[in-house]
Parts: structure tokens; sequence; C-alpha cells
């Protein structure tokens, strides 16, 4: 028996339009050149029903044209900080505060610059700008005159290297920095004018603290009906969704559980239909699982020695059940280092090795929502439960394995 060709090709469009929107929610800033110029040509082919999808349930507007396609995602909340931009390198070492200063420092400069800027030129321009007296009263300072203010510019030129801002025609940063050449770069003004994703122009806010201008920067329009307030808690309960390894009602306002109470399913439902995230409800919360392991920009169980540290605590912190102090932790690292240190790479073994292990170990866990820092060390979120370990089972021939819950753990792609 044969398949109409009507359904072959409308089933041929619906994979491409899911492969479309994946690609965005990974990538927010798709290229039309480079490793992702395939995405781009599919967000392209498809970019009315992803704007109508975007705009009517997040609030995420959507531009495409011949050169990009840009996604101007805003987060659900505004108090996550596990979604730093982190260094175009293998590393990917998070962005320090002045490297944060420089990169809005640079875009200011490229703004007003020429379609060629050379990085000297660029460095120049953003001294000039840091030297600006409210940056000095906040202790922001950028004078070039050491080392690690250049690898700081490095850094944020790499990063506007990746995103597509700019395009390397001439030398090397390495060089730079080393004050052996300069670099000479393409500026791409319509990348650079989509960059922003924000509600409002960052010179039309009058607040003064950091967390008023973020708000007022990502503020909604006059909510001043019940259909506008039912529509922005949809659009913010499904950034989360999208955007959240967990989501938890514990940290749902009441009309937010109330509302999500009442439309979970239907939420959930679209959400699936236009990515392929699976929904796995909880007495505690959702999480919307992707069956092809790759809309995450962090994993657990990972391989390396990381990750195995990283997998034996969360053992132990679920084992605990309750708060555990950063010591603890430390000194339940060298107790592992001593059963497990013949896998573990030989700086892991090395003393006070035990302090960076447990950091990037706590980095992972909160970012992945399994557990949370407190004042004392830090606290299991119930999450982890699926990381306990159970008793142990042991099952006769012909007897049936007992049924077991995958212990995987995923976060959404990172916002850009």
């Amino acid at each position: 028996m044969t398949t109409p060709l009507g359904e072959v090709l409308d089933g041929r469009r619906t994979a491409e339009f899911h492969k479309a929107a994946r690609a965005l929610l990974k990538e927010p800033l798709l290229l039309a050149r480079g490793p992702y110029a395939d995405a781009h040509r599919l967000v392209r082919q498809h970019a009315a029903e992803l704007r109508d999808w975007f705009d009517r349930n997040t609030g995420w507007s959507l531009r495409v044209d011949a050169e990009a396609a840009r996604l101007r995602r805003t987060p659900g909340t505004l108090a996550d900080p596990t979604h730093p931009a982190r260094e175009a390198s293998r590393a990917g070492a998070p962005f320090s505060r002045r490297r944060y200063v420089l990169l809005c420092l640079a875009l200011a400069v490229l703004e007003r610059g020429e379609a060629q800027v050379a990085l000297g030129r660029l460095a120049e321009q953003v001294v000039l700008d840091a030297a600006d007296p409210r940056l000095a009263a906040a202790g922001v300072e950028f004078t070039l005159e050491r080392r690690d203010e250049r690898l700081d510019l490095a850094a944020v030129v790499r990063l506007l290297l990746r995103y597509g801002v700019l395009r390397r025609v001439a030398g090397d940063e390495e060089a730079y920095v080393s004050g052996a050449g300069d670099v000479l770069y393409d500026v791409e003004r319509r990348v650079l004018a989509g960059l922003l994703a924000a509600r409002h122009g960052p010179s039309m806010i009058t607040a003064d603290g950091f967390e008023e201008r973020l708000a007022a920067l990502t503020a909604e329009s006059a909510l001043d009906s019940d259909e506008l307030r039912f529509r922005a808690i949809r659009q913010t309960l499904t950034r989360r969704l999208l955007d959240d390894p967990v989501l938890y009602y514990a940290d749902l306002t009441d009309e937010e559980l109330a509302y999500l109470t009442r439309q979970r399913a239907f939420l959930t439902a679209r959400i699936t239909e236009l990515t392929g995230l699976v929904a796995e409800v909880r007495a505690e919360g959702i999480a919307m699982v992707d069956p092809l392991d790759d809309l995450t920009d962090v994993r657990m169980p990972e391989q390396g020695t990381h990750g195995h540290v990283t997998l034996l605590l969360a053992e132990h912190l679920a084992r605990m059940g309750g708060e555990v102090s950063r010591g603890e932790l430390e000194r339940r690292v060298r107790e592992l280092a001593a059963e497990h240190g013949g896998y573990w790479s030989k700086s892991a073994k090395q003393p006070g090795a035990e302090g960076e292990l447990v950091e990037q170990a706590l980095a992972k866990l909160t970012a992945l929502g399994l557990a949370t820092r407190t004042p004392a060390g830090v606290a299991p979120l119930p999450a982890l439960a699926r990381y306990a370990v159970g008793e142990t089972v042991v099952v006769e021939p012909g007897d049936r394995m007992p049924r077991q819950t995958p212990r995987t753990a995923q976060r959404k792609a990172p916002r850009t």
C-alpha cells in the first residue's frame, strides 16, 4: 500500500518546520553563511508560520532576511544567573563583569562607526568611552595597559565574530594581544542592528538600579484587561517551559499557578507540536524533555572526570536529602578520589583540586535546576531525586526487571 503524495509532502513540510523551530531555539541568531546556512534557509522558508507561533505563544519577535534570522528571546524570569555569555573557546569560560561592560561599549562604538574597523581603533574608542565618570564610580576601569585587559577585549571580539557582527578580513587577535600586529574586520551592520533583544531602547530607560533597569528593558505594555493579563501569563509560562530545565510550581505566583493548572495540557501540547519536546509532569513541576537530546547546552550525565564527579555528587546530595555545606562536598570529593581516582584525570587527584571540582559540579547542578546555592552551601531541588541510588534489587532468571527512571537531565539552549 502506497502513501498518497500529499501526505508525504505534508509530513516533510512538518518535519522541516520542526527542524527550523529547533534551530532557532538552539541558535537565536542564524547567519545565512557558515555552519547554520541550511538552518537559515529552512527558517526563511517557514518564516511566516514561525513568526506567528513565537509572537502568539512567547511574545518573541522574529526577523528574517537574506543575511540572518534573529529570534529576539527574552527570558521568562530575570533572576536566573545560569545563562552567561561565554568566550568563544573550548573552555567556554563565562564572561566577567568587565567583559560585559566591554561588550556593550564595543557595540556602541561599532554602531556609530564605519563598515570596516581595526581592532586597535576599536580599542582606542572603547578606552575613551570607558573613561566615563559613571563607569569609574561603578568600579569599572579599562586602559589597555595590562595584558589581561587586552585578553578581555579579544574575548569580546571573538564573541562578536561568532555572532556574525564582525567578519575577520586580516590579522589575528593573538597577535594584537601580544602587541605584534593588528586585525581588520568587516562590520555586518544588519546583524549588529538586530542583536539587541529588548522591548524598549536602553537610552529611554530612566531607572537607576541594575534590577530595575533590566525589568524596564523587558517590561510588557500596560496590561489593562483580563485578556492581556492572561496572554502575558501564557507567554511567560511558555518561555519558561522552553528555556528552563524544570519549571517548579513553587517558583510561580498564585495567578501563574492557577493558569498553568487550568491550561497545562494546552501549553505543553503547543510546545510539543512545535519542537517535539515531551512534557514530564511531576508533583513539583514540569520538565520539557528532548527525546533527540540535542536541544540543550548542558548535559548530565556527561563523560570525563568532571561529568563523573558531578554525577557522584548528585547521588550524594539526593541521598542526604537536605542542605549540605561546601566543606562537606569537598570532603566527599576527597573520598571519591580515593575510590575512583584511577579513572580521573591527573589534575583532579592533586591536593586542593576538590574546590574546583565542587564548583564545576555545582555550576552544572544549578544550571539544570537540580540544586540551589544557599548561604551555607547547597540544597537539592526535587528533580534531583531521579539521581538517588535505590536499594539493590536481585533479579532471578526469568524475573521481570523493575522499571527504571532514566537518569538524565537536560536544559534548553542558551539565550543570545
